[in-house]
């Protein structure tokens, strides 16, 4: 071997060193700043997510998913809350407001199909229009009267979907509806945080990416379960408004939904949720109590999305909660709950008041 060739070795082998002890670096310091905050105290700790359970059953919908739901709480109660949970979420998500709201109130939590025990649906199947339309069969299937109707992200655009297919159902049967961290439409054009000309960029090539990534799923899924504290630590940062102050246990509930929903759900169901414009349809929730709930500092459907809600909706009552982001049901759970109550309260009074 010549001394030239001598050197380029020694230098491709101090680069490949070099990069290597980086990488080493870099993942001994994420395991060092994931166990530091694991170390310190966790009120939530010994908090039961992912173990509260009701009577299980199954909807049959039209189009031939069964979709997975479980039916809580009071069953004599004269009003139904029923609970939407949003994408890549499953019903165990609304933990806290299940914890509060049984004792008093009949629940039904679904599965969205491809989501959570509800099995996959076609990727043609994966519309928000048709989440609309399995709202209403889990209606007519799981509630026998009265209802409120609570959604949170892709929920909350089920409900409108619900709304713009199947206006008659609310007044008499739907007696309020809360809408929490979601959005009317326009999604493809928030800034997710970022400088107007990088939003622009991510925009644009994200769907392509997707599209990629989804013909190999199988290969992103292996890499999602092995990048455990990767993605704890940007859920923390970027799911919750107080990163410094969440629950590490929290965000390992949540972290570990998102990671059970197969990416090729994710692709499928992300243009419609980029397509998703039901502003139209927010005149036919003017005829119920509403309530609209957002994190100030959500990101993924940001603030001026709920003020644009509320100003269409002029008898709503909007809360803006601080120093939360879009996971805002499980960050701020007290919050949220003494909003549903009031809604609660509300819908009750309103169906009294008119004589339904």
């Amino acid at each position: 071997m010549s001394s030239t060739t001598r050197r380029r070795v020694g230098i491709a082998g101090a680069v490949v060193g070099v990069a290597s002890a980086g990488l080493a670096a870099a993942a001994l310091a994420k395991r060092y700043a994931v166990g530091r905050i694991r170390l310190r105290p966790d009120l939530e700790a010994g908090e039961p997510f992912g173990e509260l359970r009701g009577r299980p059953v199954t909807v049959a919908t039209s189009d031939g998913v069964s979709l997975y739901a479980e039916v809580d709480g009071e069953e004599e109660a004269p009003l139904t809350v029923v609970l939407c949970h949003g994408y890549t979420l499953n019903l165990d998500s609304w933990h806290y407001q299940r914890r509060d709201l049984r004792d008093s109130y009949r629940l039904v939590l679904w599965d969205q199909r491809s989501h959570g025990r509800s099995p996959r649906a076609t990727p043609e199947g994966s519309t928000i229009d048709r989440l609309g339309d399995d709202l209403a069969e889990v209606l007519d299937a799981l509630v026998p009267g009265p209802c409120v109707l609570v959604g949170h992200s892709m929920g909350g655009m089920t409900i409108m979907a619900l709304a713009d297919r199947h206006p008659e159902l609310f007044g008499d049967r739907i007696r309020g509806v809360a809408l929490i961290s979601t959005s009317a439409g326009k999604l493809a054009e928030i800034s997710l945080g970022l400088p107007a000309l990088l939003s622009k960029a991510v925009h644009k090539v994200t769907p392509g990416t997707v599209s990629i990534l989804r013909r190999n799923g199988n290969l992103v899924d292996k890499g999602r379960q092995v990048g455990n504290d990767v993605a704890f630590l940007a859920l923390r940062h970027l799911g919750f408004g107080d990163a410094r102050n969440v629950s590490p246990t929290v965000v390992d509930f949540v972290e570990s939904m998102i990671r059970s929903t197969p990416f090729e759900v994710i692709a499928e169901f992300y243009p419609a949720l980029m397509a998703h414009d039901k502003l139209s349809a927010l005149g036919v929730l003017d005829a119920v109590p509403t309530s609209i709930m957002v994190g100030d500092r959500d990101w993924l459907t940001p603030v001026e999305h709920s003020k644009a809600m509320a100003a269409a909706l002029p008898r709503a009552r909007f809360t803006e909660v601080p120093d939360s982001s879009h996971l805002v049901h499980l960050e701020r759970p007290t919050v949220v709950n003494d909003a549903l109550h009031d809604l609660l309260k509300r819908a009750e009074t309103d169906g009294e008041v008119t004589g339904r």
